[in-house]
């Protein structure tokens, strides 16, 4: 057993999980830790309100304590709970939106952000504002879809085309997606923008495994 990683989706959306687990997939392979993905079942549809955010912090915190793992991912690009969740683990506990703003600021200095919806947005400039980088973001533009929708291969396609190109027109040097359930189309923003772009479920396995292995690495004899 070479560790595991265990991605927490708060929502109940089988197919914004499905989405997480084949954004991640990639990430799978002999000798890494094993990365499985799970959701809340009686988690709200989506977290869309304040009220969604805080309702699952407590049941992320059961599920935590319940499952063992090497780190945890919140699979949510608001990262709801997770000060809370830090508090009942010594485990790395990661979110991944600010995973995804840490990477895009690898790559340039000035990001865009294409959002769930118009109350995503206080949520997010919160975790920007604790990150001390809201000044770096050149624009946020909600799309304001339904889950189901937004997880469908197709049908969200021409609107996150739209808000990549608008981005990219007011400055952003990278995009990054608001949220996982746009995980499988990273290559509409990416085409429509000529910029890159950043998927946070993807960020996110990326630091988890970072964080994980970081911590195998024998010491240098001195």
């Amino acid at each position: 057993m070479h560790g595991r990683i265990l991605i927490i989706n708060p929502n109940s959306s089988r197919s914004c999980t499905d989405g997480i687990a084949g954004a991640v997939a990639p990430f799978s392979a002999p000798g890494l830790p094993r990365i499985d993905v799970t959701q809340l079942v009686d988690g709200p549809p989506a977290i869309v309100t304040w009220r969604d955010w805080f309702s699952v912090a407590e049941p992320l915190c059961r599920e935590v304590e319940r499952e063992q793992a090497d780190a945890y991912v919140i699979g949510c690009v608001s990262d709801p709970g997770l000060e809370a969740v830090r508090g009942v683990t010594d485990k790395p506990v990661l979110g991944m939106f600010r995973c995804a703003v840490l990477a895009a600021l690898g790559r340039a200095e000035r990001f865009g952000i294409i959002g769930f919806t118009q109350k995503s947005l206080p949520r997010q400039r919160r975790a920007l504002q604790s990150l001390g980088v809201e000044s770096q973001m050149a624009a946020w533009i909600p799309l304001d879809l339904p889950m189901e929708v937004l997880t469908d291969p197709v049908a969200p396609q021409d609107r996150i085309a739209a808000a990549a190109r608008q981005l990219a027109e007011q400055g952003a040097e990278v995009i990054i997606l608001g949220c996982a359930g746009m995980a499988g189309h990273v290559g509409v923003a990416a085409e429509a923008s000529g910029l890159p772009v950043i998927e946070p479920c993807q960020a996110a396995a990326a630091a988890a495994l970072l964080a994980v292995l970081g911590t195998r690495i024998p010491m240098m004899a001195a």
